[in-house]
């Protein structure tokens, strides 16, 4: 029996390509490493920071700021609706002059200054 020692390349070909491997039912090919799996979680957890949780910090920060600039005089409007000028203001309470009526409420109540009092202090209206 004679020994080859050298193929010669099929016609029409290099013979410099590499053959790929075989993917069969033979065959077992590595899984990916497992760290992948979670690349999707963690796109989803950015994406939700970034759209739902900073605007709804940068609301609460803004509404503080507004809770403490509450003073005397300023008209307000509440969340239920209701719009009036403040009497007094208590550390977690302002007293509201809506109309004839005057209303306590929780100053979280309180979502929009329209009106700043005259008697303002420079600091407020800056």
């Amino acid at each position: 029996m004679p020994f080859i020692f050298a193929q010669t390349p099929p016609p029409g070909t290099s013979g410099t390509e590499t053959v790929p491997p075989q993917s069969g039912p033979g065959t077992t090919q590595a899984p990916p490493p497992a760290w992948t799996q979670f690349v999707p979680l963690i796109f989803l957890m950015v994406i939700m920071y970034v759209l739902i949780l900073r605007p709804q910090q940068k609301r609460m920060k803004e509404h503080k700021k507004l809770m403490s600039a509450l003073s005397k005089g300023d008209r307000v409007s509440t969340n239920g609706g209701l719009v009036g000028a403040i009497i007094t203001v208590k550390d977690k309470t302002v007293s509201l002059r809506c109309g004839e009526s005057k209303l306590e409420l929780k100053k979280d109540a309180v979502t929009e200054i329209l009106e700043k009092s005259a008697g303002g202090s420079a600091a407020d209206s800056e």
